[in-house]
């Protein structure tokens, strides 16, 4: 086949442009090692640390007996693979005070008079209590206990007890998910996509628009005025801060009204959640800007601190079902404490006392994130 300018195909010059191509490509050494690490990531996270039934959920016991009966119950809920038992709380206000932390996934309660009923066949009961705002977190969990009533006290109920064992279940166990009785997985999605989609729009954007200003040279004017590398730095960023205000806003007042997730308050908390959040992800787009050579270097760079934010944060896949290498990995990335300050303000309620744990995080990866952009910065300027 000819072409236009009269010459046939040639094998040659396409195996001519294909080699120059490889050459390119190992030259653009970000560009290479994001082809080949990718994959990698994903296979790992999506083989190794992603698992929709999580277990050895954190439990919390408030015995109120200590009883043959109710060692049994809490042995067989060890045994069970899904609840390990890390707490004794010594008052129902404690025990509540833990599920709303959220240091416990579930929170069991054995009343005083628990082996008097089951002797007695009166209608014997344990409360366990599942904090509920992710809904796949606990499921499995709450499936098992279903067994608990005829097996927990299998080899208890012998002898003048053994009719106990033989009619109905010796016990009930009644269950309250809290916080989310329903188990409606957009309370717990919708509230999660505020991190995700702040994110993704600060970070690459704020990202983007720098490195569009080196490619073009711009950025060399604005230096060549008398502002500082602080002044230039915080005059890029403002404008977007507004952005993602407006963005929380829209995203809140659309999760009330189309999903109808609960607001329960703690709305200071979650103001300053929201503002360190912003100014810690402008930070980072800063930061991927004086490192990046381009824009797709740039999006390349975001694009790899979004995923594992999506995957190990918590917000696809419940964070406790992850393995502890994986979890490390989760605590390390800002979204994580981000989105339990979101979840915790509008499904529980959470104050200040309640969060600031996550927000010593937020204030600290904002704090490390400015110093990297501003000393980067700083480099590159010399």
């Amino acid at each position: 086949m000819s072409g236009a300018n009269g010459h046939g195909f040639s094998g040659g010059r396409v195996m001519a442009v294909l080699v120059k191509e490889f050459k390119q490509l190992t030259r653009d050494r970000l560009t290479y090692a994001m082809m080949l690490a990718i994959p990698v990531i994903q296979l790992l996270l999506f083989g190794y640390a992603i698992n929709s039934e999580p277990r050895h959920l954190p439990t919390a016991v408030l015995a109120q007996e200590d009883g043959v009966f109710a060692r049994s119950i809490l042995a067989a809920m060890r045994n069970s693979a899904f609840f390990d038992l890390v707490a004794q709380a010594r008052t129902p206000a404690e025990l509540d005070d833990m599920v709303r932390k959220g240091e416990v996934q579930f929170a069991v309660t054995i009343p005083g008079d628990f082996s008097r009923r089951v002797v007695r066949g009166d209608e014997a009961q344990i409360l366990v209590e599942a904090d509920a705002t992710d809904p796949s977190a606990t499921s499995g969990a709450v499936a098992a206990l279903a067994a608990l009533p005829q097996e927990a006290l299998a080899h208890d109920l012998k002898g003048a007890l053994a009719a106990r064992g033989q009619a109905a279940a010796p016990f009930e166990v009644v269950v309250h998910r809290r916080y989310n009785p329903e188990a409606v997985t957009a309370y717990n999605i919708v509230p999660g996509l505020l991190g995700v989609i702040l994110s993704l729009t600060l970070v690459m954007m704020t990202a983007l628009s720098v490195t569009r200003e080196n490619e073009r040279g711009t950025m060399e004017s604005l230096l060549a005025t008398p502002a500082e590398p602080i002044e230039v730095m915080i005059g890029k960023l403002a404008p977007y801060v507004l952005v993602g205000l407006v963005q929380t806003l829209i995203i809140l007042v659309l999760a009330r009204f189309l999903f109808g997730v609960p607001m329960s308050g703690g709305w200071i908390g979650l103001s300053l959640g929201v503002a360190l959040f912003i100014v810690g992800s402008l930070a980072l787009g800063f930061l991927i800007s004086t490192l990046a050579r381009s824009q797709l270097q740039a999006m390349q760079m975001s694009f790899f601190y979004i995923l594992p934010s999506i995957l190990l944060s918590g917000f696809m896949f419940p964070f406790r079902g992850m393995p502890a290498w994986a979890q490390a990995i989760g605590e390390a990335i800002p979204v994580t404490h981000f989105l339990r300050v979101v979840r915790g303000a509008l499904l529980k309620g959470q104050g200040l006392e309640d969060m600031w744990r996550e927000l010593a995080a937020l204030v600290a990866f904002v704090c490390v994130v400015t110093a990297l952009a501003m000393a980067r910065f700083r480099r590159t300027l010399d």
